[in-house]
């Protein structure tokens, strides 16, 4: 799979909803400290906590 925002190979490829986007290390880096900035990490973290519970 090839990175979604340039022509490096993928190495993460988070899906979402039947979704799959591939991303090479460094737009992953990116698109990580971007979600770390906003409220959507911490967002994710307490769905992901809820669902573990269950």
């Amino acid at each position: 799979m090839q990175c979604h925002y340039c022509d490096r190979k993928a190495t993460f490829a988070p899906e979402m909803g039947g979704v799959q986007v591939g991303l090479c290390d460094t737009h992953f880096r990116e698109r990580f400290e971007s979600l770390a900035e906003s409220d959507a990490l911490e967002s994710l973290q307490r769905e992901l906590d809820a669902e573990k519970s269950e």
